[in-house]
């Protein structure tokens, strides 16, 4: 988001920041010229410090934010330490995980752990900044989804559920904001090059790729060069819309 309406430099929040598609959008949006914070789970401390040294050697100045999404009291706590030296004006919602199990399997805690971090996320940190930015008539808030969370998958009710969630969630919001210089807009990756799908056997990831029209698995970067679109002005005729980064494996 450049500074059309402000001189001063935007900041971006990105929550799952430290996490391999998290950092692409770190660095992404750190080149477009944004001040990034980088969101990260309280239980992963001491991780967060080794990462935010080593991007650091990689020439990228990042913040640390200690939370976890899932809990609205931590989130609110995270908005008030951040708010005493920074407005966020843009808002990435990436943090998610996965319990994956088919529904007979499929334990009360793993269901509940996705949805509220997955979807439950989108309320408890967007609240948080929405005031701030309806204040200033500017904003972007960015939501991941999933390809999953349109065409579903098996083994990942939870997932898919909270995925789809989100495409609503960001629908709705938009419609709330539209008028008020704020767009809203959700990113639905498709199988992109992360840990978890590197720790696919090579044969599975050989189907999956046959299966992409395009031929090949997504890259972060990929992910990260939509969200610096959307978080930009080129974009502000755009909200309410899903953008599908997914190599034409799911076309809807």
């Amino acid at each position: 988001m450049s500074n059309s309406k402000s001189s001063e430099q935007q900041t971006a929040l990105v929550t799952g920041g430290t996490g391999g598609l998290g950092t692409a959008i770190c660095r992404r949006l750190s080149l477009a010229g944004l001040k990034v914070v980088a969101n990260h789970h309280p239980g992963e401390d001491e991780r967060a410090q080794e990462w935010l040294s080593h991007q650091a050697t990689e020439g990228f100045d990042f913040r640390l934010a200690s939370a976890d999404v899932s809990d609205y009291e931590a989130c609110a706590a995270m908005a008030a330490q951040l708010s005493a030296e920074d407005t966020v004006s843009v808002l990435v919602n990436n943090a998610g995980i996965v319990r994956d199990a088919t529904l007979k399997n499929l334990e009360p805690h793993h269901w509940q752990a996705v949805i509220d971090t997955n979807l439950g996320s989108m309320y408890n940190v967007s609240r948080q900044f929405l005031p701030s930015m309806l204040e200033k008539g500017m904003g972007r808030i960015i939501n991941i989804s999933s390809v999953n969370g349109q065409r579903g998958q098996f083994g990942q009710t939870n997932y898919s559920a909270a995925k789809a969630g989100v495409h609503g969630f960001t629908m709705a919001l938009a419609q709330e904001t539209a008028a008020k210089g704020i767009t809203v807009n959700s990113i639905s990756p498709g199988f992109i090059n992360t840990e978890m799908v590197k720790s696919i056997p090579d044969q599975q990831r050989d189907a999956i790729v046959a299966a992409i029209p395009v031929k090949r698995i997504g890259q972060p970067q990929d992910i990260a060069n939509a969200v610096a679109f959307l978080a930009s002005d080129d974009s502000s005729y755009i909200t309410g819309v899903n953008l599908a980064v997914n190599g034409g494996v799911f076309m809807h």
